[in-house]
């Protein structure tokens, strides 16, 4: 990436992701702070850390595994956000606000992704 990761998409998006989700876990019970609010929290944020992370790598290859850790962390927290609705500790209405800021993001990092992977296809095709 090699540039202020301020000024990326994804990166601007999953600050918001982290914004709502801690709005949308302040709330949870008592007894799921350990095995769900900070697991969810954490992951939120790991979106951010791994782009930012990503942005100051030198070579593609280590930019696609953090954006590919990134991409997991959105799975998961999608997956801990239905474990919630289950439960009824969000509703159906914030849990659709928050599975479509997930699925911005999941799309976003896919196309870092595949840019990335196109930047190294490229590159070993000029090696040839």
């Amino acid at each position: 990436m090699n540039r202020d990761y301020t000024e990326l998409a994804i990166w601007r998006e999953g600050r918001k992701l982290v914004h709502l989700t801690y709005a949308l876990t302040a709330n949870f019970p008592r007894k799921e702070l350990l095995a769900l609010t900070v697991p969810i929290r954490r992951m939120a944020t790991s979106v951010s850390l791994n782009i930012t992370e990503g942005s100051r790598r030198e070579a593609s290859e280590d930019t696609l595994q953090f954006l590919h850790i990134a991409g997991k962390s959105l799975c998961k927290l999608e997956t801990q956000f239905h474990f919630a609705s289950d439960r009824h500790y969000i509703s159906k209405e914030d849990f659709e606000i928050i599975n479509k800021q997930i699925l911005l993001c999941k799309k976003l990092v896919s196309g870092f992704i595949n840019y990335y992977k196109l930047i190294e296809n490229e590159k070993f095709r000029t090696i040839i």
